[in-house]
């Protein structure tokens, strides 16, 4: 996990800085970096990537911390088009390479990040009026990293806790409600958890897969009213 060519640069340690001006500083000037380029290369995403998981690693006070992962996430919106999927790419690539590395100390603020991205993912979507070429292209994406049913070089933890915040982050953004337009996208939006389920080749991931399909939060999955039973020798009146 040691990378002193990273985690020594000045602008890592600015992104990670406990005070908040010079972390909003490295982050306006990374906003106007990103925001103004339409080609970087997988590999000066992936470098990049490196630097800002550096920049997490290392930031070590709560508040800084959640300060950062939501900074982070919200870098997403401000992305040229032709950036957005490869960034996206290049995040989820980092964090299943890094995974397995995280200590149980720092995993929370990782936990956090990871959230932070699927959701600002899902505003980015909603933003576009769910336009389905461009929300086909980011499940697409989903498909061949994090949510893929095939790579088993995905660690085990990063892929549950996808699946585990996918309906909340999807309610977050109002997804969830019981409308035609709503359901169409929910339909789309479930299509990569739907494959775990069913092509899975790991029994527990297909089980959590199912468990994320039957959450009661999502319109037709609401659990049945149980009339209760009436207490022993009591007349409970008449069935419909």
């Amino acid at each position: 996990m040691d990378d002193p060519s990273i985690q020594e640069t000045p602008f890592v340690k600015q992104l990670a800085a406990n005070d908040r001006p010079t972390r909003d500083a490295a982050l306006d000037s990374l906003r106007t970096y990103l925001s103004g380029r339409r080609t970087l290369t997988p590999l000066d995403l992936l470098k990049l990537h490196k630097g800002l998981f550096y920049s997490l690693w290392l930031c070590d006070r709560p508040i800084p911390q959640q300060n950062l992962a939501t900074a982070l996430a919200n870098l997403l919106p401000i992305l040229p088009t032709e950036t957005f999927i490869p960034f996206l790419r290049a995040f989820w690539a980092t964090m299943s390479r890094e995974w397995n590395n995280i200590d149980v100390l720092r995993m929370e603020k990782f936990l956090l990040v990871v959230r932070r991205y699927v959701g600002s993912t899902f505003n980015v979507l909603k933003d576009g009026g769910w336009e389905a070429g461009r929300v086909e292209e980011v499940l697409g994406m989903m498909g061949e990293t994090a949510l893929s049913v095939e790579d088993m070089k995905v660690p085990m933890g990063l892929r549950f806790h996808v699946i585990d915040i996918w309906v909340d982050e999807l309610e977050k953004v109002g997804a969830l409600e019981d409308t035609e337009e709503d359901r169409k996208v929910q339909d789309m939006i479930m299509a990569p958890i739907l494959a775990l389920r069913e092509r899975s080749p790991t029994k527990t991931v297909r089980m959590k897969a199912r468990e994320a399909l039957n959450d009661e939060r999502i319109p037709g999955n609401e659990r049945p009213v149980v009339e209760e039973e009436a207490a022993d020798g009591e007349w409970a009146g008449f069935k419909d």
